[in-house]
């Protein structure tokens, strides 16, 4: 696969239709869609869809506050893992970010995810922090942030 077939665009309604029906095919099965579809229509969140042949492969999310930009997830199909579809749609939302003059980007990460904090460090994210049991009240939290 070449990165080139790899279509970034921002959600629609009609995508995240699509993404609730398909959702058995992505691995992030704790993702509330309600608040997926709540975010899709805040003028503060701006949604992605990663799409190899017009088939959604991947999804991810930011939600800013004033300078700040806070990353609400990136999930890639399983099939799909190791392709680079992350890393493209991580260059969209921060290319977004610098065209609105977001100055920081925030997020968390379990600690257990080391592919994902690889990829997070790999664009230069700075560990800042740790919550304790944030993810099912088992799993801690790795805090990064990306100064822009």
């Amino acid at each position: 696969m070449n990165k080139n077939d790899i279509e970034i665009t921002v959600m629609t309604p009609s995508d995240l239709a699509v993404l609730k029906s398909n959702f058995s095919a992505f691995s992030d099965n704790t993702w509330n869609f309600n608040i997926l579809e709540d975010e899709l229509k805040s003028k503060n969140s701006i949604l992605i869809i990663a799409k190899i042949d017009k088939q959604i492969i991947g999804f991810a999310g930011i939600k800013i506050i004033l300078d700040e930009a806070e990353f609400m997830n990136i999930i890639t199909k399983n099939a799909y893992r190791h392709t680079g579809i992350a890393s493209r749609m991580l260059d969209y939302l921060i290319d977004y970010c610098k065209k609105k003059k977001i100055k920081t980007i925030n997020l968390e990460v379990n600690i257990h995810n080391s592919i994902a904090i690889n990829l997070y460090k790999k664009y230069n994210f700075n560990e800042v922090g740790l919550r304790k049991k944030y993810y099912n009240k088992t799993d801690d939290a790795l805090l990064m942030t990306l100064k822009i």
